[in-house]
């Protein structure tokens, strides 16, 4: 009997199947080499270059970029900016999502097609639209301003963008509700996951709503908590669009982040000459920092994913 190794011939039908495939991905994958990995790539070799984003790359100056960065006081105000944006963003929008999860998941809850369907326009309207819709809104010459006038609580027109304090707040306030939809639907998604026996069991225990929520919504919501934090912070930290059509980081840069700093460097003339090998070391240490924020975060996602694993089996434990 002779041992070796047989070879198993394709299907010439199911070749021509995973032939199609690999075509209709084709497309994708070169968008995806073409429009994001090979701008990734060329960013790190950008910024050890001093260069102006035209001709030849020749001016290799190795990480002298970097070290401008650390001692640029206008890279840390951006910084700083992005950081009070996307922490205060993601809180305000996981924690309303949340509240409006909640309500929408009730089974006693009319019309929620409706109401998910009014909370989901904003995150599919453009950015640019909505920075411009509440320019209009809240500007001088606002609806906002032109109301509380004709009712006589004001004097004079408030300037909502003019005021660092009140344009960071005001920008915080739009980017949390343009994101709360899309957050609301992956809490929803982690509501409807939990048994409905579990309640069912609580009830019969004499257990109330908040001693439930506080019991096993909340503890069972943690793995999914732990991914929308790392989705939300790292969204929140990537704005640019909405800064960009509402305060163009004014007043005096107050609410310039990080992504328009990068780009007023590399495509503007805000800062002198376009700095394409700056701007893009700048965003080397964003990348950085975001991934450091992802790893973080997904460190929490499967401490809380083994812990729920471990409720689960002591639960279990519990009924035999």
């Amino acid at each position: 009997m002779r041992i070796g190794k047989t070879r198993t011939k394709v299907n010439p039908q199911l070749r021509r199947k995973y032939m199609w495939a690999y075509i209709f991905i084709l497309p994708q994958l070169l968008y995806f080499l073409l429009a994001s990995l090979y701008p990734i790539v060329m960013s790190y070799v950008y910024s050890f270059y001093e260069w102006d984003g035209l001709g030849p790359l020749k001016h290799f100056v190795g990480f002298a970029n970097y070290a401008e960065l650390l001692r640029d006081e206008m890279f840390w105000n951006s910084f700083k900016n992005a950081l009070i944006y996307g922490l205060s963003a993601t809180a305000l929008t996981v924690v309303v999502s949340f509240l409006l999860a909640l309500v929408l998941n009730d089974p006693a809850m009319k019309g929620k097609s409706i109401y998910r369907t009014l909370y989901f326009l904003p995150v599919v309207t453009v950015s640019s639209i909505i920075g411009i819709m509440f320019n209009n809104i809240f500007g001088i010459q606002g609806f906002t301003n032109q109301l509380l006038q004709s009712i006589g609580w004001i004097d004079e027109p408030i300037r909502f963008w003019l005021d660092p304090v009140l344009a960071m707040i005001m920008l915080i306030v739009v980017g949390s509700w343009k994101h709360i939809g899309v957050v609301m639907i992956y809490w929803l998604a982690g509501l409807q996951m939990i048994p409905v026996d579990l309640y069912e069991a609580a009830k019969i225990d004499g257990a109330g709503y908040w001693k439930m929520l506080m019991k096993i919504t909340l503890p069972l919501l943690k793995p999914v908590a732990a991914t929308i934090l790392l989705l939300t912070v790292g969204g929140s930290l990537h704005v640019f669009d909405l800064v960009k059509t509402l305060t163009d980081g004014g007043p005096y840069h107050h609410t310039e982040t990080i992504e328009l700093f990068i780009y007023k460097y590399a495509f503007a003339s805000d800062f002198g000459g376009a700095r394409v090998g700056y701007a893009s070391a700048a965003g080397v240490y964003l990348g950085l920092f975001v991934l450091v924020i992802s790893l973080f975060f997904g460190w929490l996602g499967m401490k809380a994913g083994s812990d729920g694993k471990k409720s689960k089996l002591a639960g279990r434990g519990g009924e035999g």
